[in-house]
């Protein structure tokens, strides 16, 4: 139980990361977005062979993950990155992201064919109440528009969203790969976007300001959320865990207001209204057995 009880931890601190990613971003200013992820793995990198050290580990333990999990990590990272990115150069924004947001419910519903897993009725109730919250966040107004000419990039985005659900729920299954792997897997998709920035993009030099910035979102959002999150997966509560991942548009959209990126409105009201709903209910059982071991005491 307190296993669990950690993981989901380390999960949330990795959703209060990753709400940190587009004040951040906004930051950053021009820097191309695979220049971007390259030089914020490489931070992550360097956090994962600190990590290593204090571990008192040797980077040769990497080399002992098993390929399979090599391929499986690089993929996620990687992979979802890359395809995001290409839904966003391809499809309108507002509808790139909400199709991306399906990650979270993916995760609850993939985590049905893990093992000693059930899913049950109000897991899905609650993930689709935070589908609602975020589409009330990224649209425009509550309005969303398909177009035949995107479908493109709105196939990217699904791409994006099957890799990561898939590469959490998997990572579940791989629990007996300790967190320190991730590091691999950082240094792996920090080369590969740099290889992209050098193919797809023109390189720019940052600023001092973006320098700081990017030099955080490798600490946080774009690299080191990445480690905690691998934690949480593969020791918390999955679906609860899931669930409360919509939480991450809706925190980003806070922090964009507190730092006047943003204005606060009805539809921001309602969604968060939503995605808290919507988390309490896919929570029901963990909050009956929380309040079941209080009564006891």
């Amino acid at each position: 139980m307190e296993e669990i009880k950690q993981g989901n931890l380390f999960g949330i601190l990795a959703i209060l990361l990753w709400s940190t990613l587009g004040a951040l971003t906004v930051l950053t200013g021009d820097i191309p977005p695979f220049q971007l992820v390259s030089l914020s793995f490489f931070i992550a990198s360097f956090l994962g062979l600190f990590m290593l050290k204090k571990q008192k580990h040797s980077i040769k333990k990497l080399f002992k993950v098993p390929l399979s999990s090599w391929i499986i990590g690089i993929l996620g990272l990687f992979g979802y990155h890359f395809f995001y990115f290409f839904a966003l150069k391809s499809a309108p924004a507002v509808e790139a992201n909400l199709i991306n947001y399906l990650w979270p419910l993916l995760i609850v519903l993939f985590s049905a064919f893990l093992p000693n897993e059930k899913l049950k009725w109000f897991h899905i109730v609650g993930s689709l109440f935070g589908l609602l919250g975020a589409f009330l966040l990224v649209s425009k107004n509550g309005s969303l528009e398909f177009k035949s000419e995107y479908l493109s990039g709105y196939m990217y985005a699904v791409i994006a969203a099957l890799i990561w659900s898939s590469y959490s729920v998997i990572s579940r299954k791989l629990s007996h790969i300790p967190t320190y792997s991730v590091t691999g897997f950082c240094i792996a998709t920090a080369i590969l976007a740099f290889i992209c920035h050098l193919l797809f993009e023109t390189t720019v030099i940052p600023d001092f300001t973006q320098i700081i910035s990017i030099i955080v979102l490798g600490l946080g959002p774009v690299g080191g959320a990445f480690y905690v999150w691998d934690y949480g997966m593969k020791n918390g509560d999955i679906k609860v865990l899931g669930s409360l991942a919509y939480f991450t548009p809706l925190l980003s959209t806070f922090i964009l207001i507190v730092f006047s990126l943003a204005v606060m409105n009805q539809t921001i009201a309602m969604a968060c209204f939503l995605i808290i709903l919507g988390s309490l209910i896919s929570s029901k059982e963990s909050i009956q057995k929380m309040l079941a071991r209080r009564k006891a005491k």
